[in-house]
């Protein structure tokens, strides 16, 4: 049974909001605006679900602490160009590119997380290297390619101005 008191229900509860908040925020950058609390709100939740990430017990590396440790790069590039660099020259791109790339990942480790979990899923693709596993990978790429150009083009040098 889940329980939000866990670590693992902790994480799992601010993971799925930092996904739900990414995801409203990635759509509304691509329609041309930036809603201020619910960047806020993706932003912060997306680095705590980074951070608890290694907080779990480990002996050795795993692929869930390399995407968590670009994640969190990814986050501190996203969070300098808004409250740094407020989106002068390049910061707009890469703000553009981090916020695309922060939910890509997050989407990412849930598509591997459900492969894992969810009993269908994984008879589907027990090991992750099946088929399944790399078409739902494949199409969240072209997804998010799609969706970053977007975000791009909206969000660009002369465009609409955010609030930081």
């Amino acid at each position: 049974m889940f329980n939000p008191f866990t670590l693992v229900g902790f994480h799992t509860l601010v993971s799925f909001a930092a996904i739900l908040a990414g995801i409203v925020v990635v759509l509304r950058v691509t329609a041309g605006s930036l809603p201020a609390l619910w960047t806020e709100v993706f932003l912060a939740t997306a680095v705590i679900t980074s951070a608890t990430g290694f907080l779990f017990p480990f002996s050795h590396v795993l692929p869930s602490h390399i995407v968590g440790a670009i994640a969190l790069v990814v986050l501190a590039a996203t969070l300098l160009a808004q409250y740094v660099f407020h989106f002068v020259g390049p910061w707009r791109a890469i703000y553009a590119i981090g916020l695309v790339a922060s939910l890509y990942l997050l989407l990412f480790v849930l598509i591997a997380q459900a492969f894992m979990k969810i009993e269908v899923l994984h008879r589907l693709a027990p090991t992750q290297s099946e088929a399944p596993f790399a078409i739902a990978q494949v199409l969240l790429i072209a997804v998010m390619l799609w969706v970053g150009m977007r975000a791009l083009r909206a969000f660009h040098p002369g465009g609409w101005v955010a609030r930081p």
